[in-house]
């Protein structure tokens, strides 16, 4: 089975984004060391998930750069509200042949695929600002989901890099 990487920025209080979707203080966090560091994770990638909402926003963000090979070498697979459940049609997706699946930004996607159970590693980007409310990455989830830490980077600039799986109980 393919393995499904989220890979997210978040503020240090946990948000994806500002209470209106606001992602402008991401950016200044992605430095070159950052980049490369997610350009390694994004190495093994099979295919690249995004939601239709988020589609846009990251394709410009990763149209240069280190990360910018690592999306072209792998199909782009866009979701949209209209295509079907979206659990079902990632746990489907897992099970075809390939590498691993990662999908990329949007709160209304990850917090779907984490409700749903079907994140092997979370490979978060924490940056040194809070944003105080906004868009939370982890659902209301019926029980604590316990993590444990494969990876912690620090960076120069303060963003941290974090890579969890959920733990075996």
């Amino acid at each position: 089975m393919r393995k499904l990487i989220l890979t997210m920025s978040l503020s240090a209080d946990g948000f994806v984004a500002g209470i209106n979707g606001e992602t402008d203080w991401i950016a200044p966090g992605l430095d070159d060391d950052v980049q490369y560091w997610l350009a390694d994770g994004l190495a093994d990638a099979g295919a690249h998930l995004v939601g239709s909402d988020s589609l846009l926003e990251i394709t410009a963000r990763w149209a240069d750069g280190p990360c910018a090979a690592s999306l072209r070498a792998a199909p782009l697979l866009v979701l949209s509200r209209s295509g079907g459940v979206l659990e079902q049609r990632v746990a489907r997706l897992r099970r075809e042949p390939g590498g691993a699946i990662v999908a990329h930004g949007g709160a209304s996607v990850a917090q779907a695929l984490i409700r749903a159970g079907l994140v092997d590693e979370y490979r978060l980007l924490v940056h040194p600002v809070a944003l105080g409310s906004g868009l939370p990455l982890f659902p209301i989830l019926d029980e604590p989901l316990r993590l444990s830490l494969l990876q912690l980077r620090h960076f120069r600039n303060g963003v941290v890099g974090q890579v969890y799986r959920p733990a075996a109980d």
